[in-house]
């Protein structure tokens, strides 16, 4: 059942959509509750925050453009798309009709999530006792974490990278409903807020989150609220992203603490063969730090997006996938992730990521993933490199291969932020973090991609044109 929060928006993020200073955000818990009426008990702010990650699964953002589709056209990702709606973004042509729908939809729909985040935050001290057992600072927690998270993908689009300049002008950081303008921060300044914004959270997190404490949950307790901790932001989910943050700013060793204790925590464990063969865990959920939970992945991305019966789908030819694979053909990614196309389609390889699985188990089925256990390795073996220590780099990275069923490398290639990159794309296909690591690099060159990334300014969006003209913004390139 859908419900209808009412909210807020900020004039300042979204001056044209609104004809008066009230809007409404479709989500998805149960109950038909007003704003009024939401935070009079501890289940509206249940609803409040189950809204928000329901909105994140627009195909505006993290339902599609933000993983596989605009993102990862732009890193070349694909040989076949729609082309009429991708051919410009794979031009970089953001001012053509469709970049510009895509950009200014990742803008609104994360400011619209920022907005409900905030309007949550701002009430949730106001009556401590609503709250039972830890739920106050798991649900506080989670929020303070959210905004961060779409703040800094957010900056991660329309922020040039922390290579090229980190005082350039790049985007707000909402921090509250309220029709003042919220002033465009320098690129470092939203980094650190979103670090400020993490940091809270993991204090608050640490001493409640099940995931750290070890608290059992079960059904009969809160009717299971804590369950699924990976479908949350939950403690070691904000840990990865502030890994994430800190290699964006250049603080390495912070980087590196983070990812190890994800990695030293023990509570994510690498895909097993067996599920993979059975199809029981096409979306390595085991791996999942933070996942999204859709209802109707299969019918709405699944079969329309990776199949040979739409002609909207997205595919990899059979060479060019073993091309990505180095003709591994033996990596489970390659063997248990991809189906072959039928008929006219039969050289094309679809991605079966998102397929549900052969024994319809609810922990492996519907998830989307945003944040996995091997970035958490790979940040470890680039980390160790910068540093120069090769040999904890190679482990590292072989540890990867390793889960994968390939060899382990006897010694690191000469180019490393090549293969650095390489195998970025084979682990995270459709989950548009390849384009983000190629601004993080600031490389000139995107594979397949005949252009200069650097200096024709592909990596950073340009602002929606709300923001130039009604509250004129700064350049941010």
């Amino acid at each position: 059942m859908k419900t209808k929060y009412q909210i807020i928006l900020l004039s300042a993020l979204l001056p044209l959509l609104l004809s008066s200073c009230n809007d409404w955000l479709d989500v998805q818990p149960r109950s038909q509750v007003e704003d009024t009426e939401l935070f009079e008990t501890e289940s509206g702010y249940k609803e409040a925050l189950a809204g928000v990650y329901s909105s994140m699964l627009s195909s505006s953002t993290y339902g599609k453009e933000l993983t596989y589709g605009f993102l990862d056209v732009l890193a070349y990702e694909w040989d076949f798309y729609y082309a009429s709606q991708y051919d410009d973004a794979t031009a970089f042509n953001y001012d053509a009709a469709f970049p510009t729908n895509y950009i200014r939809g990742i803008w609104t729909n994360s400011y619209n999530g920022i907005a409900n985040v905030n309007n949550l935050i701002a009430h949730i001290d106001d009556k401590p006792q609503l709250f039972s057992a830890d739920n106050h600072d798991v649900i506080k927690g989670e929020a303070l974490a959210l905004r961060a998270f779409l703040h800094f993908d957010l900056l991660r689009c329309f922020g040039v990278s922390f290579a090229v300049n980190p005082d350039q002008p790049s985007i707000p950081y909402s921090t509250a409903l309220s029709y003042r303008v919220f002033p465009q921060l320098k690129v470092s300044e939203v980094a650190q807020a979103v670090l400020n914004d993490l940091l809270a959270a993991e204090t608050l997190l640490k001493g409640a989150d099940p995931i750290v404490t070890g608290r059992t949950i079960t059904e009969s307790i809160d009717n299971g609220y804590l369950i699924n901790r990976q479908l949350h932001l939950n403690y070691y989910a904000v840990k990865a992203v502030e890994a994430r943050v800190y290699m964006w700013m250049g603080k390495y060793d912070e980087a590196l603490a983070a990812a190890n204790e994800v990695i030293n925590s023990g509570q994510f464990e690498w895909a097993t063969v067996a599920n993979l063969q059975a199809g029981y865990d096409r979306c390595l959920a085991t791996e999942h730090l933070f996942a999204l939970n859709n209802l109707t992945l299969k019918a709405d991305i699944a079969d329309e997006f990776f199949s040979d019966n739409s002609p909207y789908s997205f595919a990899i030819t059979r060479d060019r996938l073993l091309d990505y694979f180095d003709n591994a053909t033996q990596d489970y990614r390659f063997t248990f992730l991809f189906k072959a196309g039928s008929a006219t389609h039969a050289n094309n390889r679809y991605l079966t990521k998102f397929d549900e699985t052969s024994n319809g188990d609810a922990y492996y089925n519907f998830k989307m993933p945003l944040i996995r256990l091997p970035e958490m390795w790979l940040i470890r073996s680039e980390v160790e490199y910068r540093k120069g220590d090769t040999d904890a780099a190679k482990d590292a990275i072989n540890t990867l291969r390793l889960a994968r069923n390939l060899p382990a490398l006897n010694e690191l290639p000469e180019d490393y932020y090549l293969e650095l990159i390489r195998e970025y794309r084979r682990e995270f296909l459709a989950e548009g973090q390849l384009f983000f690591l190629y601004k993080r690099l600031n490389r000139n060159n995107i594979l397949y991609a005949d252009v200069d990334a650097v200096a024709e300014k592909v990596y950073t969006f340009p602002l929606p044109i709300t923001e130039t003209e009604s509250a004129q913004r700064e350049n941010n390139k």
